[in-house]
């Protein structure tokens, strides 16, 4: 199990796949809006998603998991 962290503290603005999906390797799971900027935090590895831990409009801590992908 590879856990997703943000690499910056923000807003979810969006969630851009659902547990279940398979991802490849650079595939985007949110996007996090933080001081006016969108950024996407991707899958490091290919996998499917076994859990989101964040919806949108959730307030995230840098390192923060925000999934589980198998």
């Amino acid at each position: 199990m590879t856990m997703i962290e943000s690499p910056i503290a923000g807003l979810v603005a969006a969630v851009e796949t659902a547990e279940g999906a398979q991802l490849a390797a650079g595939d985007t799971l949110i996007i996090v809006e933080s001081m006016k900027m969108e950024i996407p935090v991707e899958a490091q590895t290919p996998g499917v998603v076994r859990r989101m831990l964040v919806a949108v409009g959730d307030q995230i801590a840098e390192g923060q998991a925000v999934a589980e992908i198998e």
